[in-house]
């Protein structure tokens, strides 16, 4: 059970109020163009759009950890080499849609948060791939266990995630509803979905 701010102990009360309180938060980076104010493709990017999402929740927003991360039998990048492997990914190039991806795949293996990587991630790779390809993903044509099983593979051999999320790219890089569906998948992804973002919206 993480520690918050919401002083909630009821670690299902907490998923909720989490969902809840961080897709209002995604909505409002949309809704008042802050987004488009971050850094796009860097670690500080990623740690904005952390910090927006969870500062209301985590104490931790949009600070890098210091404590080892591991899912199921997978190991993330460890915390005493984690500011080096977020340099070196800071330097990756992002010119192509292969390289945009390979930075993207390293990103999620370095980690850089207690909680919330998957979902900041994924809005820090849709502005990579606004501002150098006039693109960005449309997560709600992409599924859950694809995606998921892509991703695990991806640190050995990217191809999978590489043609899953080729194929599901849009040029409605400032659509709302496709940025709100997108938000409930990439949540979807990580075992949220009490609420749907057009019912926050209303």
């Amino acid at each position: 059970m993480l520690e918050n701010k919401l002083g909630i102990t009821n670690v299902v009360e907490l998923a909720k109020e989490e969902e809840r309180i961080t897709k209002l938060k995604a909505l409002e980076l949309f809704d008042t163009n802050k987004i488009d104010k971050f850094e796009v493709g860097t670690t500080k990017g990623l740690v904005d759009i952390h910090a927006y999402l969870f500062s209301d929740v985590y104490d931790f927003a949009g600070k890098v950890r210091d404590v080892n991360l591991a899912k199921g039998n997978f190991r993330f990048a460890p915390a005493m080499y984690l500011k080096e492997a977020l340099n070196k990914i800071d330097n990756m190039p992002q010119d192509n849609f292969d390289n945009i991806i390979e930075k993207y795949i390293e990103m999620n293996v370095a980690h850089p948060f207690r909680e919330g990587n998957g979902r900041s991630t994924r809005i820090w790779l849709d502005m990579i791939l606004k501002k150098k390809l006039g693109k960005v993903v449309d997560w709600s044509k992409i599924d859950k266990e694809e995606y998921l099983l892509a991703m695990e593979r991806s640190p050995i051999k990217d191809t999978e995630i590489n043609i899953l999320l080729k194929n599901a790219l849009t040029d409605k890089t400032n659509d709302r509803e496709v940025y709100m569906k997108g938000i409930d998948s990439s949540y979807k992804y990580e075992g949220y979905n009490a609420y749907t973002m057009d019912e926050l919206d209303s």
